[in-house]
């Protein structure tokens, strides 16, 4: 199969042909067809995220069609489509396991991290971590619902039931939230970096009332604001821009260091929290809410030779909405 393979912090992908995986007991074997491009696979470029498996194949918003069953699988069957997130195993023994809290299990494994992700033809994942995909989603527009939509969620759960909400950073994950909240009856005030006309415009086509820079005060109170870019200096910000008893959640699993603030900016029972993962209960309570919305995932799609392309736009913030990886096109019955 065709692979893109990292081998090193700072060097760019490399096309490779490696063995098609064969799936081991509990894990299927994916035909990938879609695979988004995520701000964490640059963490993981630039050494910021320490850990990975190398060499490695990123990627882990993966939408296929199932291949091959390993032993003691039930429940999927061949040619079922189905997605893979971030999240790709837990010990599930363990006292955050036991607790239905496996997004912060002691001995996590995560898709293209510690285990081969979606920049492939094919994949392997643990059949725990996998999810029916639901119908209306073209590959395409599926593909960023596995971890855009599904962090997404999990910061929005984490922020409370405030009616204004604001968003640090307008890209994949914001995108989606917007449609969640407001759906929900909430009203979103959209922050993007000094400059950044598209995106506070595309940030208003999603609905959001107000956009504007990262460093002006919005023009009402917040109860509540969600920060995705991973930009440490944001935080006292939004903890300006909320209210007394208002949630602060940083959405990222990277972030430049936060600077210190006076304690006045947390007092009156602020809250400041991080969103780690996801957990299986994330996944099947949000890939049945999408639909139900629905959900319209805005994406631009390149092929899989061009995954350096696509990270380096997405660095630049050049990507409106989501990027994606199509690699085999299912429309065209490939």
């Amino acid at each position: 199969m065709r692979a893109m393979l990292f081998q090193g912090v700072g060097k760019p992908l490399i096309m490779k042909d490696l063995p098609i995986p064969t799936p081991e007991p509990n894990q299927i074997l994916l035909r990938v067809h879609a695979c988004g491009i995520c701000r964490t696979d640059l963490h993981i470029i630039d050494g910021e995220l320490r850990e990975p498996r190398l060499p490695l194949v990123l990627g882990h918003q993966i939408v296929g069609r199932v291949a091959g069953i390993g032993a003691g699988v039930d429940g999927f069957r061949e040619g079922e489509r189905v997605g893979i997130p971030w999240l790709g195993g837990s010990c599930g023994v363990c006292v955050h396991c036991r607790g239905d809290r496996e997004n912060l299990c002691s001995t996590p494994r995560f898709t293209g991290y510690q285990v081969h992700g979606g920049f492939a033809e094919y994949a392997v994942a643990d059949r725990r971590f996998c999810f029916p995909i639901p119908e209306g989603y073209p590959d395409l527009q599926a593909a960023p619902l596995l971890c855009a939509g599904l962090i997404g969620y999990r910061s929005l759960v984490m922020a409370g039931e405030g009616k204004r909400l604001g968003i640090y950073g307008f890209g994949a994950a914001a995108h989606i939230v917007t449609q969640v909240a407001r759906w929900q009856g909430r009203k979103i005030y959209a922050f993007t970096r000094e400059g950044d006309f598209d995106g506070q415009r595309f940030a208003r086509e999603m609905g959001a009332v107000w956009a504007g820079n990262a460093g002006e005060p919005p023009p009402a109170e917040l109860d509540a604001a969600i920060i995705f870019a991973p930009a440490g200096e944001l935080v006292p910000l939004a903890l300006r821009a909320v209210g007394r008893g208002g949630t602060v959640v940083c959405g990222g699993i990277h972030m430049s260091d936060i600077p210190t603030f006076p304690y006045e900016l947390l007092w009156g029972e602020r809250i400041l929290r991080s969103v780690a993962n996801l957990t299986r209960r994330d996944g099947t309570e949000f890939l049945d809410l999408a639909p139900r919305i629905p959900i319209r995932t805005e994406v631009r799609s390149f092929p899989l030779e061009e995954a350096n392309e696509a990270l380096e736009l997405l660095r630049r913030g050049a990507i409106r909405g989501a990027g994606v990886l199509l690699i085999h096109d299912d429309t065209k019955g490939a």
